[in-house]
């Protein structure tokens, strides 16, 4: 071990193995592209739907219009809008998923360690309460509110769990919560901020 090159690789070996095990080191990079890549395809589909529907309205009306019609949710415009979230997010999670399997695999880490489990629970917490208090503002029909309040705590549950993954995903949290508080002013731009925060941040990251 006097040799300086062995005691160099000696110090990246422990250091490696010290932030294996307080980091979840197995997320893949790529999993964000594509996560990015749904976001704006489904910001794109909202967007045509809307669209057309608003056509036979008025061209004055905002998107989260269609959701409200005569006092009431309709039914039917909330279908496809969930339809869509959905199929966004299970995408992106099987996706996410599959990717960080086949990085774990690679370098032969356990993906379910205690590590893991951390970051799951530091970002489940936010991500829940978050789409409980989603819930809330559907029922009270503050509509308009769902697009900002989804990337505020999106934003919270990234900050919340960065200390578990890499440095960069706190800072991404951060853009993710001053874009979703930018769309609580301009709430009828909810879609284009919606686009810019999970999908065109998420690519850039």
């Amino acid at each position: 071990m006097n040799n300086p090159k062995e005691q160099l690789e000696a110090i990246n070996d422990i250091r490696n193995m010290m932030e294996r095990s307080s980091k979840f080191v197995s997320l893949n990079g790529f999993s964000g592209v594509f996560v990015g890549l749904f976001a704006l395809i489904g910001v794109g589909i909202l967007t045509s739907y809307t669209q057309i529907k608003i056509a036979d309205i008025t061209s004055t009306k905002p998107y989260y219009s269609l959701l409200i019609q005569d006092g009431k949710l309709y039914i039917p415009c909330l279908l496809f809008y969930f339809s869509v979230a959905a199929s966004v997010l299970v995408l992106s999670f099987l996706v996410s998923m599959w990717l960080t399997i086949q990085k774990a695999r690679k370098h032969k880490v356990n993906i379910m360690d205690n590590t893991a489990k951390r970051l799951a629970i530091n970002m489940m917490i936010p991500l829940v309460t978050g789409g409980v208090f989603c819930l809330i503002l559907l029922y009270q029909l503050q509509v308009q509110l769902i697009a900002p309040t989804m990337l505020i705590f999106y934003g919270l549950a990234l900050v919340n769990s960065s200390n578990y993954t890499y440095p960069d995903v706190r800072y991404l949290g951060i853009i993710e919560i001053v874009v979703g508080l930018i769309a609580s002013f301009f709430v009828e731009e909810g879609l284009i901020c919606w686009a810019f925060g999970f999908g065109l941040m998420h690519i850039v990251y």
